[in-house]
């Protein structure tokens, strides 16, 4: 008997312990987590060590369906580390106690738990902290468990698997009975340790005991402080579930912490010849999203799933990561193209299959959103090509998350604001406008937050409607918008040149405001570059605010903040903001974000998604991403431009070329999209190759104009000889390339593209020294001729008067300082399409300039500029179609 009261005081002694320990431990975190606040949620009962503590008392006549809906609601309740039950036991159902998320059951009460207990691996659980204290009781009083018999007594549920498996798994033999049991006393008397929870008994005669057992009663531990008055918390077992909420904050804060890569790569078998990209997209099958997002270390919280192959990424993973250093930051551009495009998608894609498939290290690729325009119109799809692919490339290319469709309805929502506010101040007075601007609501007259921000920027510092006089009312209500001087387009995901231009407003009830305007294609959007350049929600609002969207009559620009819509727009792009994840074909991780024009904006993927892929990577990985159009287009733009207003240095560049443009460039035939090619362009010709290189090197030089070192991939197609790939890796790297490697990852996979990842890796780790190309207070004439000189090799630039008129306009605006984001054929170095290699002796000439303000540059227009794609003869969507049974699309590209 002596031992069993020195067992029952004992396990109030240890709670004693735990709580001190408790409360230093929770001093220490908080030390180095100052903004750490763990809270435990107990329903019904609770106990306060220090921790911040939630007590839910629900009534009596509560259901089981209540109990789990509060459980639900603490499960996503940020604040809330540990939830502790304390509900009599009919309330214990299995589905209120499976309601917990598993890792903030510190009461240990869930199926998830239990099990990992009963297999011997609490690493990532919880296991009752009943049961923690009884095996810290009987170690503290030298119990050796190996060598020891149990009996559990009267202990049922979650508490007796635990205690069994827990006492097992530590060396004790264990039987469990119930007071009714026959056999009671022979357990009891053959027993070394006997742990009975009391209920309607009163215990066991001390003649069942024999000397020296341990007899440890839980009564006191389950059943204290179970129906509590009003401020009356009771002192129970929560001692130990407040050590376990401890635990569950220090692995929160390992969680929050970089987690190194457990990568599982997909295998990859290519065949050969090479199938079409649908059919070895579909062949393969991809790792579930969430996997995928768990071995590049995301939490399940910051995952947002979009079916099962596809995510957004919580913009959170920024403040989490933000003491994490970046990888390295490698930029994939090159030569200017044949309108075939050279392949710079897919040696995107084979790069980081190659650095995380086959050289196991972490590598994200960035790319762009593609168009729906050019994929049923004469392009095809934007997923690589090959074995180097995103997948599923139908996901990829059809509508991805709704980001662009996001993008057209806000651009739509700014374009049917603006001749709304024309129509509405065209046939109303001031007073009437007014009144319909700021309407009484139940008696009261108020401005909106975003009224009272264009009062301040009219320089009216009043608050209350009535107080405003007629000349601040008609400031106020009249934009004066000039409908011959609307910018602001609308915009759709087609290439449809029939809407190129249009006249709207012809029905009556627009009572003759009709005006001609046009459509572009959606990515063409101001709010696109936007998306692509913004670092957040704070900032991508304040962008969409400054959004120029015209001028008035007395040459004022018009923002979208003085249509009051820039709140409504930032609402439609709030889940835009966030990156997709998704993978390539030997899974590894892949952010697919933004897709603006490489002309009449920079073409590169969102700043944000560089971003979270360079605190994923670790310091020794790599993130890989591409600029459209030739070097001189997007490569400049992502240094000028992007570089700039995210304040990351890129690594290396990896210039793109192929033996089929180098030979246009020295001279060969013209090359037509969907035209078989020239004898020239199959067969081999070294004079072609090597006069044709004047263009690789020229983009060479270009680069290091930045003071980025160059890798040289030359994409490899069977049609290339041996002797010409040598050619052009001899002359590249004669000019100054870092290195030069042919690239066979469209055929190979990853495994093609090892030895451009070895050079990428090489390169990467040497010092550069980037410089942008000019300063932003140089004049904005200044700036054009920089990039005209030293990218495009021009003798100087004309401006017409336009293009005078309208730098005097933005530098009286005080948009001067905007970097320049230059609108020219991609097809020529020059502003001349037909004039291939590297032009000289030509004047560029500036035919117009425009800009977006809240993209953040102006952008002169080089001679004639579609912002609206048409349809070919025969455009791609002939061969699309779905199969009606199993759902299959045919026929993408």
């Amino acid at each position: 008997m002596c031992l069993m009261v020195k067992c029952a005081l004992c396990v109030h002694l240890i709670y004693s312990d735990i709580v001190q320990r408790s409360r230093e431990e929770l001093k220490a975190i908080r030390e180095t987590n100052p903004g750490l606040k763990p809270t435990l949620a107990i329903i019904q009962v609770c106990l306060c060590i220090g921790l911040n503590v939630m007590q839910i008392c629900l009534p009596r006549q509560c259901t089981e369906e209540e109990v789990s809906d509060e459980i639900l609601r603490l499960n996503e309740d940020s604040r809330v580390y540990g939830i502790f039950l304390h509900l009599p036991q009919s309330f214990l159902s299995k589905s209120v106690r499976n309601a917990i998320k598993p890792q903030k059951d510190v009461d240990g009460v869930s199926d998830l738990n239990v099990g990992r207990v009963v297999l011997g691996d609490q690493r990532d659980g919880f296991a009752s902290p009943i049961a923690g204290a009884v095996l810290e009781m009987l170690a503290r009083h030298g119990v050796y468990l190996f060598v020891y018999m149990a009996v559990l007594v009267g202990v049922e549920g979650p508490l007796k698997a635990t205690l069994q498996f827990l006492l097992q798994n530590n060396g004790m033999m264990v039987q469990t009975c119930q007071w009714s049991s026959k056999h009671l006393q022979k357990q009891i008397m053959d027993s070394d340790v006997v742990i009975l929870l009391e209920t309607d008994h009163k215990g066991l005669p001390p003649t069942w005991l024999r000397p020296g057992v341990a007899v440890i009663n839980l009564s006191s531990a389950l059943m204290e402080g179970t129906f509590i008055q009003s401020k009356d918390i009771k002192h129970g077992s929560h001692y130990n579930s407040c050590f376990l909420l401890l635990r569950s904050s220090r692995r929160w804060i390992q969680e929050q912490q970089y987690q190194p890569w457990r990568l599982h790569p997909l295998k990859l078998q290519p065949l050969s010849p090479v199938p079409s990209d649908i059919e070895i997209s579909r062949a393969q099958t991809p790792k579930p999203i969430s996997q995928l997002a768990q071995e590049v270390g995301l939490l399940p919280e910051e995952l947002e799933a979009y079916g099962n192959t596809k995510a957004k990424v919580h913009l959170s993973l920024l403040n989490r990561l933000q003491h994490q250093p970046n990888g390295k930051y490698v930029l994939v551009a090159g030569i200017t193209p044949t309108p075939l495009g050279e392949g710079k998608s897919t040696v995107t894609i084979g790069l980081v299959q190659a650095l995380s498939a086959h050289l196991k290290l972490n590598s994200f690729a960035c790319l762009r959103q593609p168009s729906q325009g050019p994929t049923f119109g004469v392009k095809g799809g934007a997923a690589g090509g090959g074995y180097a692919q995103v997948i599923p490339m139908e996901e990829f290319n059809l509508h991805l998350t709704g980001d662009i469709h996001a993008i057209t309805a806000a651009n739509n929502l700014v374009a049917a604001a603006i001749d709304a506010r024309i129509l509405h101040e065209a046939t109303q007075s001031d007073k009437a406008l007014y009144s319909r601007l700021v309407p009484s609501v139940n008696g009261v007259r108020c401005f909106s937050p975003i009224q009272m921000a264009r009062l301040q920027r009219l320089g009216i510092n009043k608050s209350d409607p009535s107080d405003l006089t007629p000349e601040e009312v008609r400031a106020f209500v009249r934009l004066d918008l000039d409908p011959e001087k609307v910018t602001w387009q609308r915009v759709i995901d087609t290439n449809d040149r029939f809407l190129r231009k249009i006249t709207v407003g012809q029905a009556n009830t627009e009572k003759g405001n009709a005006r001609q305007t046009q459509f572009d294609i959606a990515v063409a959007s101001e709010i696109m570059a936007i998306l692509a350049l913004t670092d957040g929600l704070a900032d991508m609002r304040a962008r969409l605010g400054r959004m120029v969207v015209g001028s008035s009559r007395n040459g004022q620009p018009i923002t979208a903040d003085d249509l009051g819509v820039t709140g409504a727009l930032a609402v439609l792009m709030k889940d835009a903001i966030k990156p997709t994840l998704m993978q390539t074909l030997e899974g590894t991780p892949v952010f697919v974000h933004a897709g603006p024009f490489a002309n009449i904006a920079h073409g590169n993927s969102s700043v944000l998604a560089d971003k979270l892929a360079l605190k994923l990577v670790g310091e020794e990985g790599f993130v890989v991403t591409e600029a459209g159009f030739g070097a001189d287009i997007g490569m400049e733009k992502f240094f000028n431009i992007k570089c700039r207003t995210s304040g990351l240095k890129p690594d290396v560049v990896v210039l793109v070329a192929t033996v089929r443009a180098l030979k246009m460039h020295g001279g060969g035939p013209n090359v037509t999209a969907g035209v078989p090619l020239p004898k020239e362009y199959i067969s081999e010709n070294l004079q072609l190759v090597a006069d044709g290189c004047s263009n690789l090197k020229k983009q060479i030089q270009i680069a290091h104009l930045f003071g980025v070192p160059v890798v040289v991939a030359l994409n490899a197609f069977k049609t290339d000889t041996q002797a010409e790939i040598d050619l052009v890796c001899r002359i590249a790297e004669a000019s100054g390339a870092s290195a030069a490697v042919q690239c066979h990852h469209w055929s190979r996979g990853g495994r093609g593209s090892v030895e451009l990842a070895q050079a990428v890796k090489k390169v990467a780790s040497q010092k550069n020294y980037f410089q942008f190309l000019y300063n932003l207070q140089d004049s904005v004439v200044e700036k054009i001729r920089t990039i005209a000189q030293k990218v495009y090799g021009a003798d100087d630039i004309e401006l017409s008067p336009e293009a005078q008129a309208k730098i005097d306009y933005y530098n009286q605006q005080g948009f001067g300082a905007l970097p320049i984001c230059m609108a020219k054929t991609h097809l020529s170095l020059s502003h001349m399409p037909e004039k291939k290699g590297v032009p000289t002796g030509f004047i560029l000439p500036i035919r117009d300039i425009r800009a977006s303000i809240g993209a953040g540059f102006i952008y002169p227009l080089v001679g004639t500029m579609s912002t609206m794609p048409g349809l070919p003869t025969r455009p791609c969507f002939y061969d699309i179609d779905l199969d009606p049974v199993t759902e299959e699309i045919k026929g993408l590209f």
